[in-house]
């Protein structure tokens, strides 16, 4: 089962937008995001197979729109399908200290 963003979850940044010329080397093997951070995986034309490493999982985002959320600290890779457009999206969930601060990131 894919992870899902927490309902209380926000934006804080956003990759250009990748294809499979341009995908990061590091992006197709084992990485995975900080502790507290989400990262949802976005198509927006072509097919992106998404791979969690624990626990075990291969998702194939085949459409424009589908998408894979990688939990904070999931080990997990990407691999392109063929011709791909996607990016990446980070979300946090703020802390009341972040509030008070006025952010809604980790810096």
């Amino acid at each position: 089962m894919t992870p899902l963003l927490p309902r209380d979850a926000v934006a804080y940044r956003r990759t250009p937008i990748f294809t499979e010329a341009t995908l990061p080397a590091g992006l197709r093997h084992r990485h995975q995001t900080k502790a507290g951070v989400w990262g949802l995986i976005v198509v927006v034309e072509g097919r992106l197979r998404f791979r969690s490493l624990e626990p075990r999982l291969e998702t194939v985002l085949d459409s424009a729109g589908a998408a894979a959320v990688a939990a904070p600290e999931q080990p997990h890779e990407v691999e392109p399908l063929g011709a791909v457009r996607f990016f990446i999206e980070f979300y946090t969930v703020p802390t009341p200290a972040d509030a008070v601060a006025g952010r809604s990131a980790p810096l």
